[in-house]
């Protein structure tokens, strides 16, 4: 029983790392320098002066700030040594090849090395990067870049400490112009209570693989496997479109560019639980593997892959951190569940085909009389 039992798990589980497997370089690509979670949070509280269609705002948890600029002429980010670094005017974005910072933002730890050309005393060398007129970019200033936090949270982590004011320079012109704001320490959540949560959550759904399949009651069980699937996977389509969102993605044409340039898979993975879902609730045949293969899908790659949240206190989501945890909560709890009842009604059926009475066949055969 227990090999069986093995057997058909090891076949979910291939089939779900194959899906894996393939899908591995295209999602790797996407966001290596978004962070899936940190407990350092970056407001920014404006311009100085302001300047009327000049726009700054934190991204992507805090990793990058976004400048969008439509006062109608060119406004230039000051590098970390004073020299013009980006340029975002009508004509496009801009970036000074010859300024250290080009090549210090390009990830978030600052530590790609300079080329010989990285010179800020240089005249400046402009290089055009995008079209439009919004930039976004990492910035050491609004950032903390230390492994360890400072010490005034090691002496008290368990309440929020404010690590540090901020400005990074403009210029208009001639004229100069800052943008401030504000990084902040807050304190992350108990990861092993959502875990904890998370693994009640998804015992409780996979005992529904415990109902027999061929009762009343299972098929009342497959429903609502396939019901949770819909759930879940609807969500996982909304937690995606969060990310592009909070990655400063603009109108429904930037989010799509977003998805299916990064985020393909976390997007196929939801919609392939909403199809798993209908496809139980319309009980057709081989639905409890389907169940068991989606879950393992929407398990991976919306829960696991997005479980930092739990222990991280800001979340790279447009909405509050807590209801982040509870939607990848709800990936683990249906994702998981799905899994483990599928393969239990999976080796429920196959015990019970083995246990059936073998089916006597005809046989035709001639009488004589005397």
């Amino acid at each position: 029983m227990i090999r069986t039992l093995l057997a058909r798990a090891g076949l979910v589980a291939a089939a779900a790392a194959l899906v894996t497997l393939i899908s591995a370089a295209p999602a790797a690509a996407h966001g290596a320098d978004a962070p899936d979670g940190t407990d350092y949070r970056t407001r920014t509280t404006g311009v100085a002066p302001a300047r009327p269609g000049l726009e700054v705002r934190v991204i992507e948890a805090g990793a990058r700030l976004e400048l969008t600029n439509r006062t109608g002429h060119a406004i230039e980010v000051i590098g970390y040594s004073g020299e013009p670094y980006l340029r975002v005017g009508p004509d496009g974005v801009f970036e000074n090849s010859h300024s250290p910072a080009t090549y210090l933002n390009r990830t978030i730890t600052g530590d790609t090395a300079l080329p010989a050309e990285a010179d800020p005393a240089a005249a400046p060398s402009w290089r055009k990067i995008a079209d439009g007129s919004t930039a976004r970019w990492h910035d050491q200033r609004a950032l903390w870049q230390e492994s360890a936090p400072p010490a005034a949270v090691r002496a008290a982590p368990d309440r929020e400490h404010r690590v540090r004011d901020w400005t990074i320079p403009l210029r208009d012109g001639a004229d100069p112009v800052l943008i401030g704001g504000t990084l902040d320490w807050v304190p992350p959540p108990d990861a092993y209570t959502w875990w904890a949560v998370s693994i009640v959550g998804l015992l409780a759904v996979g005992a529904l693989g415990l109902v027999a399949a061929t009762a009343p009651a299972g098929a009342r069980a497959l429903s609502a496997l396939g019901a949770l699937l819909i759930v879940g996977g609807a969500l996982a389509v909304v937690y995606p479109v969060g990310r592009e969102l909070d990655a400063g993605a603009q109108g429904v044409g930037g989010v799509l560019v977003g998805l299916l340039s990064g985020q393909i898979w976390s997007l196929l993975t939801g919609l392939g639980a909403i199809a798993a879902g209908w496809y139980a609730l319309s009980r057709r045949p081989a639905a409890d593997f389907v169940v068991a293969l989606a879950g393992a899908c929407l398990a991976l790659f919306a829960g696991a892959a997005n479980a930092a949240v739990f222990g991280r206190a800001i979340a790279p989501v447009p909405w509050s951190p807590e209801a982040a945890r509870v939607l990848v909560a709800m990936f683990l709890i249906t994702g998981t569940g799905a899994t483990f009842a599928g393969i239990l009604r999976l080796h429920a059926a196959s015990r019970a085909a083995t246990a059936a009475p073998p089916v006597e066949t005809a046989t035709s055969g001639s009488t004589t009389a005397g």
